[in-house]
């Protein structure tokens, strides 16, 4: 009989590289299913079941239409009725969903559903902090009011750090008793709305390349963050998700907004791109592929409007670069297991262990 740890120490040593990892532990699932045996951790976490279906897009579009309609879609009317009915309104939600959703969290055909509840509550925590301040006045100890609370969304201001840092903390409290990885997202999206508003919260610092490089920094260290998640939890569940994509979508915010003279500085940032793209095929994550694309984009179209403007053969040669792009994508796409293996063999070991199975 073989255990996870078995198989993921002969992952790390070298002996079988992540596509075979992955699929011995679906034949060896299958092959104890045949005899009635209950299949052990490795082939659980390693295939991991995901399917998404009607009734799954039903789960999602019900809670994201719960959270948009006491978030974004809030109306001038429900703003008026003042901070404590907001504290009462937020309130309501937050225990009726954390109680719906802890009811179905229960059983495992419910379970996600009843995570999907979880944070419909953890969404109402940005109410209750605007309505506390509001009904207490304490926009004295932030830097005034901000204006309603739909303006939370759509506007930076130094005064919505105390929501946005009590959704973080609101999001990993839920997460230590139930793990669901979709709580991640509105503490991804709060993550991101503060590394924008703690600049203005430093008035005197306040300046579009200070913006910049602080968004670069939070980038990373997200980025830094959902990694580490990756290698402590990817077998339990994709609980990175939402924090890969607000990272990157924060660093890169930060990098294509640097305002760079002469052409060494959008060649680095041309240089940083294609490293998302290697980094993606490193991090088995697409969105950094996604994000390195449109950078890689960004650059050519700055060739195009600056330095060769004035050169008749730039469309063709570039035309020529997106058919071998092209070409380049086919290869890879038939040569995918074979490349993946070659991966896993040429990595020093060190870079092996941090690569996320």
């Amino acid at each position: 009989m073989y255990t996870d740890d078995d198989l993921k120490a002969a992952l790390d040593a070298g002996a079988i590289d992540r596509i075979n990892y992955l699929s011995l532990a679906e034949f060896l699932a299958a092959r104890l299913a045949l005899r009635g045996t209950t299949a052990p951790a490795a082939a659980a976490a390693a295939v991991p079941v995901r399917r998404f279906d009607l009734t799954h897009l039903l789960w999602y579009a019900g809670a994201l239409i719960v959270m948009a309609a006491m978030t974004i879609f809030t109306t001038t009317a429900f703003n008026a009725l003042g901070g404590g009915a907001l504290i009462i309104t937020g309130l309501f939600y937050a225990f009726a969903f954390g109680a719906f959703g802890n009811a179905l969290w229960r059983s495992p055909e419910t379970r996600t559903p009843g995570g999907l509840a979880l944070t419909v509550a953890v969404a109402m925590v940005p109410m209750i902090i605007y309505g506390i301040q509001d009904a207490l006045d304490l926009w004295r100890f932030a830097q005034g009011k901000p204006g309603e609370y739909k303006a939370f969304f759509p506007y930076i201001h130094g005064s919505w750090i105390y929501m946005e840092l009590a959704t973080v903390a609101a999001a990993a409290l839920v997460m230590r008793f139930r793990p669901f990885p979709f709580l991640l997202m509105p503490a991804g999206i709060a993550l991101w709305f503060f590394s924008m508003d703690i600049v203005v919260w430093l008035a005197h610092f306040d300046t579009v390349a200070t913006r910049a490089n602080v968004s670069v920094l939070f980038g990373l260290a997200t980025i830094a963050a959902a990694w580490a998640v990756d290698l402590k939890a990817r077998d339990k569940g994709d609980y990175a998700f939402w924090l890969h994509i607000f990272g990157i979508m924060t660093f890169w915010g930060g990098l294509t907004a640097q305002d760079s003279k002469g052409e060494i500085g959008p060649l680095l940032y041309c240089l940083i791109n294609v490293g998302l793209l290697l980094f993606a095929v490193y991090m088995n994550r697409r969105v950094y592929a996604v994000f390195g694309t449109i950078g890689v984009a960004t650059y050519l179209g700055h060739l195009a409007a600056q330095v060769f403007r004035d050169f008749l053969a730039f469309s063709f040669v570039l035309t020529l670069i997106g058919v071998g792009v092209i070409a380049l994508g086919i290869w890879y796409n038939k040569n995918r297991d074979r490349f993946a293996r070659w991966l896993d063999a040429s990595l020093p070991a060190g870079l092996r262990r941090l690569r996320p199975h």
